[in-house]
């Protein structure tokens, strides 16, 4: 056993100044010289009857002095030291945080949606829990060799772009690609009206920043994006639900609503985020009319694009029926999510102002990824991806869903979706989607309970299933595992650990 002389006490200092405090005495008079290596810190919390962190959290504070320095695999030891002081002249004193961070933060910081995500967050699962929550390819979908090729086409032929700035709203060539893309799924789109965002969650940031002051009223889906719940409230907008039928938002509740002045409308028209709805064409015209007459921004989110699982038609886009409409698209679902790009399709007196406030936050999206991705589209690779993936997400769905008919009770309803990444379970008002998202963590299965999405507690609960990360097997066992968490969340049953990955 390597003895250092480290002693520790439960009263006077925290433990971690301690250890500190002595480590740093005998670097200072010489008794641990330069390069001398100090014991792994489970062996030293070991021989202290202390708790690992606290040994972790003096060595940490000890090498932002300058006294240590640590390396993965070989451990950690004491760096040269010179004159009283660390060589690279470092202080040798740890400074203790004491401000009151909890009460400095914005209201924003402290909304219930920023409250859920921080609920919500999660560290990646372990290998034997089965998730249902990502929403994004697996990685025998990517299209890893059709995109390295053009990455390495860009790098040799634009190498004096790929590692520079790019233009504020984007490249032209990638805008034209997507007018292009745009217009094969039958929305208008002129390239000047374009532009490239770091995925569709900062589009709809900057339409918020650009468009809301605080206690302005934003209208959206009763359950709707949660994401985009989180950027309105840090516009300190207010959000109100709309109820819904089978064909969409309804209009009787949004002329009421119409009194409130709201600002904006956010709406995804052909899979909604959680529940899969989609809205009937009757539908779109009805509420583009009244948010004409009313003045109301309306921003289309269309995230799933091209991820059909059948060949039925879509509706028109709300862009196609009314050039006023703020359509938003991404990459990330139906492609690859580490691109980070996206787009608005903005009309041009608030293009401008979306461009100045993108500008702010990030100076623009990544010239390489960008130039890369107009070559994968200009060499037809997206609709050779397509044509791929969209099989193979529609067995897993119907894999799903053979499993949940096989095994759920007749009251949870659901719709065979047609479009989209995921099935929404509408459960009966007795069973709380907390209980049955607390309940699957015991049983190693991981669902999207449907207050992550709510506006208010008026929403019909539910959870989200996602099916695209999942292969078939994995979706079976999922759908046994699901329908016991319901089935624990009714009687009571908490047997079985929590498994920590939130």
């Amino acid at each position: 056993m390597q003895d250092i002389g480290v002693t520790v006490r439960p009263e006077g200092a925290p433990m971690y100044q301690q250890i500190f405090d002595q480590i740093a005495a005998r670097i200072r008079n010489g008794a641990f010289p330069a390069g001398y290596r100090l014991p792994p810190t489970r062996t030293l919390a070991a021989d202290l009857g202390t708790h690992r962190n606290t040994v972790v959290r003096a060595y940490a504070e000890l090498e932002a002095a300058g006294f240590l320095t640590s390396t993965v695999g070989r451990g950690t030891f004491v760096k040269p030291w010179r004159g009283g002081e660390p060589v690279d002249g470092s202080s040798a004193a740890p400074v203790e945080r004491n401000l009151p961070w909890s009460s400095l933060l914005s209201s924003a910081a402290r909304s219930e949606p920023i409250r859920r995500f921080l609920r919500y967050r999660r560290n990646p699962a372990p290998k034997d829990v089965i998730d249902l929550t990502k929403m994004q390819p697996p990685e025998e979908l990517l299209p890893l060799d059709l995109f390295r090729r053009c990455l390495d086409h860009v790098l040799k032929s634009n190498a004096d772009k790929v590692l520079g700035y790019a233009p504020k709203d984007g490249f032209r060539v990638l805008r034209a690609r997507i007018v292009e893309d745009l217009a094969r799924r039958g929305v208008p789109a002129p390239v000047e009206d374009v532009l490239i965002t770091t995925g569709s969650q900062q589009g709809i940031d900057l339409v918020s920043r650009a468009l809301l002051d605080p206690g302005d009223v934003v209208l959206t889906h009763a359950a709707t994006y949660a994401g985009a719940l989180q950027v309105f409230a840090a516009s300190g907008a207010h959000v109100v639900g709309i109820p819904s039928d089978g064909e969409g938002p309804d209009l009787d509740a949004l002329r009421r609503l119409g009194a409130r002045r709201p600002k904006i409308l956010y709406l995804m028209p052909n899979h909604a985020n959680p529940t899969g709805a989609c809205m009937s064409r009757a539908r779109r015209s009805a509420v583009l009319a009244w948010a004409r007459d009313a003045q109301v921004a309306v921003i289309e989110d269309d995230y799933a694009a091209d991820l059909e699982l059948e060949n039925a038609p879509l509706p028109p886009a709300l862009r196609a029926l009314d050039p006023d409409v703020i359509h938003i698209g991404t990459f990330s679902k139906r492609l690859i999510p580490a691109l980070r790009l996206g787009y608005v399709v903005a009309p041009a007196e608030l293009k401008p102002h979306l461009v100045a406030l993108k500008h702010t936050t990030d100076l623009g999206c990544s010239a390489i990824h960008q130039l890369a991705l107009a070559e994968f589209l200009d060499r037809g690779y997206l609709v050779a991806h397509l044509n791929r993936i969209q099989p193979a997400y529609r067995a897993r769905r119907d894999a799903l869903l053979d499993a949940l008919r096989a095994r759920l009770p007749s009251d949870i309803r659901w719709q065979r979706p047609t479009r989209g990444l995921s099935i929404w379970l509408e459960l009966p008002p007795h069973v709380d989607p907390e209980r049955v998202f607390e309940e699957g963590k015991r049983r190693k299965v991981l669902v999207a309970p449907g207050h992550h999405y709510a506006v208010d507690d008026a929403t019909q609960p539910g959870v989200r299933l996602n099916f695209c990360w999942e292969p078939e097997d994995r979706l079976r066992q999922g759908a046994e595992r699901v329908a016991a968490a319901i089935e624990a969340a009714v009687g009571g049953d908490r047997s079985g650990p929590l498994v920590d990955v939130f």
